[in-house]
C-alpha cells in the first residue's frame, strides 16, 4: 500500500455513520481532546537521557547519561517502557509504530487539538534513539539495563545504580523480531515526518528502516535466544514471522515499492498471516495489526491508487478475513462461543489476561477504529453481523471505559477526571522529585521510604494508562498491585489515535446539532 500521495480518503458515509454512533452512545460525555493532550504528556515522563529545555514534566531530570559507554556506543535517550528503568527495544519500537500509525490516520484531529508538535516530539524521541541503536547495517542494540537487578531496586532514574549493560543483535546473534519492529517503527515515522515537511529526517528514517528489514529477513532468528536476559520480561511467543510481514507492509506504505508488497503477499501463508486467527494484539503478537493494515490495501485499490492482480487481491482478502475474525472476537460475534471470542468483564471491558490487561483493550480500540473506517470506505458490512458503526461503537465503549465509564467510576488514564489511580507502580512518580530533593535514594531506601508508603504518589503520572481492573471490574490502587497499577508506553500509544478520532467526531456532532437548532429556530419563533 503506497501512502506517498497521502492517507486514504474516507468516504462521506464515514462521517454520517460515526456521528450516529456518538448520538446513540451512552449519555456520559468525555473530553477526548483533554484525554489526547494528557496521553501525549505521558511520554515525556518516560524519557531517558538528557531532557530538553521544553520538557513539560518538570519533576523528571536527566538520567541514563552513560548508557552504552561500557560497550563504546552512544545509547543515551529513548524510553523506559513502564515503571522501571530498562530500555527494552521491542516494546519501545512497537510504541513508536502505534504512535505513528495514529498520527497517520487521525493526524487532522491531533493537529486540531493543538497537539501535533507534541506528537512529533514523542515519535522523534524514540526514532532518534533507534538511529543511535542501529550502529551498523546488521547490528542493533536491543536492550539497555538488566531487568532482574532493576526490579530489586526502587530508585529514581536520576539515581540509578543498577547495571546499564547493553545487549545487541547482529548477524551472528540474530533478532528478527526487534529488528523488524524497529524497521516498521521507522518506516511509519518516516511517513509522519514527510507529511510534516521534514523530508531529510524522513529519508534518514527510511534508510535505516530498509537496512533493518533486510537484516531481520536475511539473518532470521528469535531475539530472545540472542538476548536471553529479555526472556523474563518480553519473550517472543509468536516468533518473528509476524514482525517480518508487519514491517514489509509498513515499508510498502512508506515507499510505494511493489517488492515489499510482493514480499508480504508471497509470504502471507508461510508466515501465518493468512492462517493465524487471533483474539489479541500486542507488542508480541502483531497478526491482527498486520491483517487490519493489509485490509487498507483494498481501500487503496478501490480508489485506484493501487493495482492488485486477482491473485494478490485473493491473498489480501484472506488477510482481511483473519483481521475480521479478530474484530468479531472483540465484539463477541464469532460463532463457536468463548473459544473463538475474547473474554469480557461483567461491564464489557475486553479481558485477555490479568497482568496489564488494558494494553489489549487499548490496542483493540485502535484497530477497531481503523477497521471501522475501512468498512465505511468500502461500503461493506461486517461479515459476522453489523456494520462500521457497530465496530466504532465498540471501540468507543473501550475508550470510555478507560476514561471512567466503568463500575469503579475511575479513569484508568492518570490525570483525567476526578478519580484516577494515585499510587501508580512507577519509581519516579512515587519518589521525591530530583529537581527539589537531590539527596541520593538507594535501592532499599526507596522501598522503605516510597514503595511501601501508603500515601499517594507525590507526582501524578499524567496520561499513563495503567494495567487496569481485574476480570470482575475491580481495581486495587496500590503500588504493590503492579499487575493493575503499572503503566506501559504501549498502553497509551494506541489511545492517541482513538482519542483524536473521537474528538473530531464529537466536534462534528456538536456543529451539526448547532446547525439543526439554528435552522429550527425561525420555525419555533412562528
Amino acid at each position: 500500500m503506497s501512502d506517498v500521495s497521502g492517507r486514504f480518503v474516507v468516504a462521506a458515509a464515514v462521517v454520517a455513520v460515526s456521528l450516529a454512533v456518538l448520538a446513540s452512545a451512552a449519555s456520559e460525555a468525555h473530553d477526548y481532546g483533554d484525554a489526547l493532550s494528557k496521553s501525549l504528556l505521558y511520554f515525556e515522563a518516560q524519557r531517558s537521557g538528557r531532557l530538553p529545555y521544553n520538557q513539560r514534566v518538570r519533576w523528571r531530570g536527566h538520567s541514563g547519561l552513560t548508557d552504552g559507554l561500557e560497550q563504546g556506543v552512544d545509547l543515551v535517550g529513548g524510553y523506559y517502557d513502564a515503571g522501571d528503568h530498562v530500555k527494552f527495544g521491542l516494546p519501545m519500537a512497537f510504541t513508536v509504530t502505534l504512535l505513528s500509525w495514529g498520527v497517520l490516520e487521525y493526524g487532522a484531529g491531533v493537529s486540531a487539538a493543538g497537539e501535533l508538535a507534541h506528537a512529533l516530539q514523542a515519535i522523534k524521541w524514540g526514532t532518534d534513539y533507534f538511529i543511535k541503536a542501529h550502529t551498523a547495517p546488521n547490528e542493533l542494540w536491543a536492550q539497555v539495563g538488566d531487568g532482574d537487578s532493576d526490579h530489586y531496586c526502587w530508585q529514581r532514574p536520576e539515581d540509578m545504580t543498577t547495571s546499564r549493560r547493553a545487549y545487541k543483535v547482529d548477524a551472528g546473534n540474530p533478532g528478527s523480531e526487534v529488528a523488524a519492529e524497529t524497521a516498521a517503527a521507522m518506516a511509519a515515522a518516516s511517513l509522519v515526518f514527510r507529511r510534516a515537511g521534514d523530508g531529510h529526517y524522513a529519508h534518514l528514517l527510511l534508510h535505516h528502516a530498509q537496512q533493518l528489514f533486510e537484516f531481520a529477513d536475511k539473518y532470521r532468528g528469535r531475539y530472545d535466544e540472542s538476548v536471553e536476559v529479555v526472556k523474563n520480561y518480553y519473550p517472543s511467543s509468536s516468533g518473528y514471522k509476524d514482525e517480518l510481514l508487519w514491517a514489509a507492509l509498513w515499508l510498502h506504505r512508506a515507499t510505494g515499492r511493489r517488492d515489499y508488497l510482493e514480499y508480504a503477499l508471497a509470504n502471507a501463508d508461510d508466515f501465518g498471516g493468512t492462517g493465524w486467527a487471533v483474539s489479541e494484539f500486542s507488542w508480541d503478537i502483531k497478526y491482527a495489526g498486520l491483517q487490519v493494515l493489509a485490509s487498507e490495501l483494498l481501500v487503496e485499490a478501490k480508489e485506484r491508487r493501487l493495482r492488485l492482480s486477482l491473485e494478490e487481491r485473493a491473498v489480501v482478502e484472506q488477510l482481511r478475513s483473519k483481521g475480521e475474525y479478530y474484530v468479531c472476537s472483540c465484539m463477541n460475534r464469532n460463532p463457536g462461543g468463548a473459544e473463538h471470542n475474547a473474554g469480557r468483564t461483567p461491564a464489557g471491558l475486553l479481558f485477555i489476561r490479568p497482568w496489564n490487561n488494558l494494553q489489549y483493550a487499548s490496542g483493540a480500540a485502535f484497530l477497531l477504529t481503523v477497521y471501522s473506517d475501512v468498512l465505511s470506505a468500502l461500503g461493506e458490512p461486517l461479515r459476522c453481523g453489523g456494520d462500521a458503526g457497530d465496530v466504532l461503537a465498540f471501540a468507543k465503549s473501550q475508550a470510555d471505559y478507560i476514561l471512567g465509564s466503568n463500575p469503579m467510576r475511575t479513569s484508568y488514564l492518570v490525570g483525567y477526571g476526578a478519580a484516577y489511580p494515585r499510587r501508580v507502580h512507577h519509581r519516579a512518580a512515587s519518589s521525591a522529585s530530583y529537581r527539589h530533593d537531590r539527596d541520593f535514594i538507594g535501592c532499599l531506601q526507596g522501598f522503605d521510604s516510597w514503595y511501601s508508603a501508603r500515601r499517594e504518589n507525590p507526582h501524578d503520572l499524567v496520561g499513563a494508562v495503567v494495567g487496569g481492573p481485574n476480570g470482575e471490574d475491580v481495581f486495587n490502587d496500590h503500588r504493590g498491585a503492579y499487575m493493575q497499577t503499572e503503566a506501559c508506553t504501549y498502553n497509551t500509544a494506541p489511545m492517541v489515535g482513538v482519542f483524536s478520532k473521537l474528538m473530531q467526531l464529537e466536534g462534528q456532532r456538536r456543529r451539526q446539532e448547532a446547525a439543526e437548532e439554528a435552522e429550527a429556530a425561525p420555525a419555533e419563533d412562528l
